[in-house]
């Protein structure tokens, strides 16, 4: 199975592909766990990539796209891309790497993740993530440490990461065409799984 995870940020693409990969025994692959995985290793690409976001700047295409390309030539199982392709050129890019058995969009409404955004909490010291509506104080029912708000997640922040994600990535949900397997990402965690499963189960 190769597939790609679409969805805006806090539409649960982490969560659902840690649960898809571990169903089908495939390999989970984000971009920024290949960025720090090259730049932690010092490669090449991964010195290269390091000067641009030191710099600031956005990594080229052609510099993600070969770190891409030496990622899945290490896959035999098949695997889940999240996070990667972001813009149709990167898609295009990634069309002369591999073919594509499934993309999976999760659609969620911008109210609700503007919400889940929002409300997020994280423990500094056992790294748990939890939502205000669960809490009953800003104490982590794990470890007791005090909550943190992570300082891109407030509401003006969150709103400018969705306008991106519907400016540069909503697009290839056009670009895939009938490729693209949509899931109501509205419900519990669990629910929009079944969905996913549905789907899967179907190619």
């Amino acid at each position: 199975m190769k597939m790609i995870l679409l969805g805006a940020p806090g539409a649960g693409k982490g969560t659902q592909a840690a649960r898809i990969c571990k169903k089908y025994g495939i390999s989970h692959i984000s971009t920024g766990d290949m960025f720090r995985e090259n730049i932690g290793n010092n490669t090449e690409l991964g010195k290269l990539a390091k000067t641009y976001i030191d710099a600031g700047k956005l990594v080229p295409d052609e510099v993600t796209l070969a770190m891409v390309k030496d990622r899945l030539a290490r896959e035999e199982k098949g695997f889940l891309l999240d996070g990667f392709p972001r813009t149709i050129a990167q898609a295009q890019g990634l069309k002369e790497l591999t073919e594509l058995d499934c993309v999976l969009n999760i659609d969620v409404d911008t109210d609700l993740l503007l919400n889940r955004i929002t409300g997020r909490r994280i423990c500094p010291k056992c790294a748990g993530t939890f939502h205000v509506s669960t809490l009953e104080s800003n104490v982590c029912p794990v470890c007791s440490a005090e909550l943190v708000q992570r300082a891109d997640d407030n509401e003006e922040t969150v709103k400018a990461r969705i306008d991106v994600y519907n400016a540069q990535t909503k697009p290839l949900i056009e670009y895939y065409g009938e490729n693209v397997k949509t899931v109501d990402g509205n419900q519990s965690a669990d629910e929009v799984f079944e969905g996913i499963v549905k789907v899967l189960e179907a190619i």
